[in-house]
């Protein structure tokens, strides 16, 4: 049997099958090992990149929560600064208003000491009613307020002219 050439050839062929099969059987678990430790570590970066992307919509929407809540503390306080100002608005105008009943009763009493400054406070008063009923007519509260604090200005000069 050791003579025979059949023999030695089916020994070294097993021989050969063995080698090269564990040679062929640790290359294939090594490569099946690598590629698995590379699922491993894709799995890891996708569940690491899963959590970041979490915390970033937790983030936006804190953000977003933050940014409406802002907006409704600054519409609130907007509101309130125009309750603030409409009622600043009536006060200067209600102020105005006295100013302008003030320098009337001032002028009727003007007007009592001679008939010339009588006539002249009668044309002034139709004026100013005419000019009034214009003013409210056209223009608001915050425009009455301006030609208003303009004539209050000009009737020194106008009364030093008379």
């Amino acid at each position: 049997m050791l003579q025979d050439p059949k023999f030695w050839v089916a020994a070294s062929f097993v021989i050969f099958i063995v080698l090269f099969g564990k040679m062929a059987w640790s290359r294939a678990t090594a490569m099946l090992d690598a590629r698995g430790e590379r699922i491993r570590a894709e799995l890891e970066e996708a569940s690491r990149l899963r959590h970041e992307a979490e915390a970033m919509l937790a983030q936006a929407q804190a953000e977003r929560e933050a940014a409406t809540a802002e907006a409704a503390a600054m519409i609130e306080r907007a509101q309130a600064e125009a309750q603030r100002l409409a009622i600043a608005a009536a006060a200067e105008a209600e102020a105005a208003a006295k100013r302008r009943e003030r320098m009337a009763m001032d002028r009727i009493a003007a007007a009592e000491a001679s008939a010339v400054t009588e006539v002249r406070n009668a044309a002034a008063e139709i004026a100013t009613a005419a000019v009034r009923d214009i003013i409210v007519a056209r223009h608001d509260a915050t425009a009455d307020a301006a030609l208003i604090d303009s004539a209050v200005a000009s009737l020194p000069v106008a009364f030093r002219a008379a």
